[in-house]
């Protein structure tokens, strides 16, 4: 299968303040994210084709959330491993680099201060076929990133599911917003009123429209960022 190249244009950055300092945030493209706290830089789904990788640094610690090609890259993973980076995944990526730390829902590590929890993500709407989700449940991870005193929920492929109900104190959330793999807007607004982050960054979309998903949350405190992640 050959990678649809998704975005090659230089990252766009925000910045959010926390109380150890102010972590950048780099929308690589699709599913690809960095985060960079003083010199210590997080790699989340680092895949080529779906952004420049070029000018940026190596990882000191790189979170997967599950194998499929948009997702794992792991040619590009050992070109962004220093001998000290860590890799948590889910267990499928683990079986392929060996280096990889397995994860599963409910498991913590902390990295540098930061606390990293793995979450469930998958579908319950969306099948490949009768019986065969697209991302079936226990395959694959969401991450809550804490850094200081700031929750970053990065869902991976999934769709609107219960235990987002669960979620608490969440200050920046990255939801996937292209069916039929992961959410429609309206499972991306019904997910996003469930557990109120602050800031709500659709990506993975695609050629899905933004603007429906803005007109669904309008009249909420949910601040919509959008930002170059077909």
């Amino acid at each position: 299968m050959t990678a649809t190249i998704f975005s090659q244009n230089p990252p766009e950055m925000d910045t959010i303040s926390t109380l150890a300092g102010d972590v950048e945030l780099h929308f690589i493209g699709h599913g690809s994210l960095m985060f960079r706290l003083d010199s210590f830089c997080i790699h989340i789904d680092p895949v080529r084709s779906s952004g420049d990788y070029t000018n940026l640094p190596q990882a000191d610690l790189i979170l997967v959330t599950h194998d499929h090609f948009d997702h794992f890259d792991p040619d590009l993973i050992g070109e962004l491993r220093k001998p000290e980076t860590i890799l948590l995944s889910d267990a499928g990526t683990a079986s392929q680099l060996k280096w990889a730390q397995a994860m599963k829902a409910g498991d913590k590590k902390v990295v540098n201060d930061i606390i990293v929890e793995a979450v469930p993500a998958y579908n319950i709407v969306s099948m490949r076929s009768p019986g065969e989700p697209f991302h079936p449940k226990g395959t694959g991870n969401g991450y809550i990133i804490t850094i200081a005193n700031r929750r970053i929920y990065v869902a991976g492929d999934t769709e609107y599911i219960p235990e987002m109900k669960e979620l608490k104190d969440i200050y920046i959330a990255f939801l996937p917003m292209n069916q039929p793999y992961t959410m429609t807007p309206e499972m991306v607004a019904d997910a996003a009123l469930a557990f109120k982050p602050k800031i709500l960054y659709p990506y993975h979309y695609s050629e899905t429209k933004t603007d429906k998903l803005i007109q669904l949350l309008k009249n909420t405190d949910i601040e919509i960022r959008i930002r170059n992640l077909k």
